[in-house]
């Protein structure tokens, strides 16, 4: 299955007031980097965790279609349409009685509804596309607190270095906090 995010959350974990006072900065020359940063990170961890923080419309498309369809980047709020390529190559939009939506299992998966089955489809590539919304919840303060401990450090380690190495200095990839505060749920998915 492939995804991609087509509508980006409206606010991120972490403000910019709150990275700023964990990093020390009082002055607002490094706000547009610490900005990009907060972004960068967010998203850095969200792709390790393959989970969506703050709500995002994701769109996913696939080949065919499936007894179980697992839905990636949880937590699955809700499913906004299921189209398909049918048989005669017109795009249908699948009616939501057809399909169930598990918006509590974890990734959130979407069944068949009793007594259905899926439509015929001509089978051409990506000729699934579903479109659905996931995340922790509208807020920053929906997102789990080790989640932005993790997004913390991530963007304080971009801030501090900023060159991919350092001369006379042992490298480090990342801080070793992100990925054990990241890992508890990695495993879960």
């Amino acid at each position: 299955m492939f995804w991609k995010i087509t509508t980006s959350p409206a606010v991120e974990p972490v403000s910019l007031t709150d990275m700023k006072l964990h990093l020390r900065v009082t002055s607002t020359a490094d706000n547009d980097l610490i900005t990009s940063l907060i972004q960068a990170a967010r998203q850095w961890c969200e792709d390790y965790e393959n989970r969506a923080y703050i709500t995002q419309t994701i769109t996913a498309k696939m080949d065919r279609f499936c007894n179980e369809i697992e839905i990636p980047k949880p937590r699955l709020q809700s499913v906004t349409s299921i189209k398909y390529i049918d048989v005669d190559g017109t795009e249908q939009t699948l009616d939501s009685s057809y399909y169930d939506v598990d918006i509590y299992s974890e990734p959130g998966r979407i069944t068949l509804a009793y007594n259905q089955s899926w439509p015929g489809i001509r089978g051409d590539i990506n000729g699934i596309e579903i479109i659905y919304v996931a995340g922790y919840g509208d807020a920053a303060t929906d997102v789990p607190a080790k989640t932005v401990a993790a997004i913390k450090l991530l963007v304080a380690h971009l801030y501090e270095n900023r060159e991919a190495s350092l001369v006379g200095v042992a490298a480090s990839e990342l801080p070793m906090g992100v990925e054990s505060l990241l890992n508890s749920r990695v495993n879960l998915i």
